[in-house]
């Protein structure tokens, strides 16, 4: 079974990996197309980019404790591994209001809200101790009941998830 310590550091390199593969799509590719929203509607990439460094933030304050939400969880209560609750996440979901991302995102601000909350999550990853991670837990609407000690599997996840949509959005 994985430690706490081996946990994080796992989570920390496939978060920093995935993240790397976004903030690397979205400096390559031409701004003006970063910026441009696909023609049927949906966000651009640099929208996109904004959400993910919005989300990113707040799991960030999540894990630190700067931010409410975490509650302590009820002794005896089931763990689901982070498998089988990725699992059940449904392919499109809508954005909750707070990490919607304004109507024009540039390139620029994107990139530096990503660089910013990236930081800010790494730092949160590192300090988190095993109590707390194992001891208190999120609750989504649609995703459920996410131990703090999950959060860099979900943060990697939601970055894996937008990255392939900026793509589709890009035409890459």
């Amino acid at each position: 079974m994985e430690s706490h310590s081996e946990r994080i550091v796992r989570q920390r390199a496939a978060y920093h990996e995935a993240h790397e593969r976004f903030v690397k799509r979205l400096r390559e590719a031409p701004a003006e197309a970063v910026e441009r929203a696909p023609a049927g509607g949906g966000w651009s990439a640099a929208q996109i980019g904004w959400h993910v460094a919005a989300v990113d933030a707040t799991f960030a304050g999540l894990l630190a404790g700067t931010l409410p939400g975490a509650q302590p969880v009820a002794e005896g209560a089931p763990v689901k591994d982070w498998t089988e609750i990725a699992g059940g996440i449904p392919d499109r979901l809508e954005a909750g209001k707070r990490v919607q991302p304004p109507p024009s995102v540039r390139r620029d601000e994107a990139l530096a809200s990503l660089e910013a909350s990236a930081a800010a999550i790494d730092a949160a990853l590192a300090s988190l101790d095993a109590e707390r991670g194992a001891g208190y837990a999120v609750t989504h609407p649609v995703i459920g009941t996410v131990r703090l000690a999950q959060i860099g599997d979900w943060a990697a996840a939601h970055t894996i998830r937008h990255n392939a949509q900026a793509k589709r959005t890009l035409g890459i």
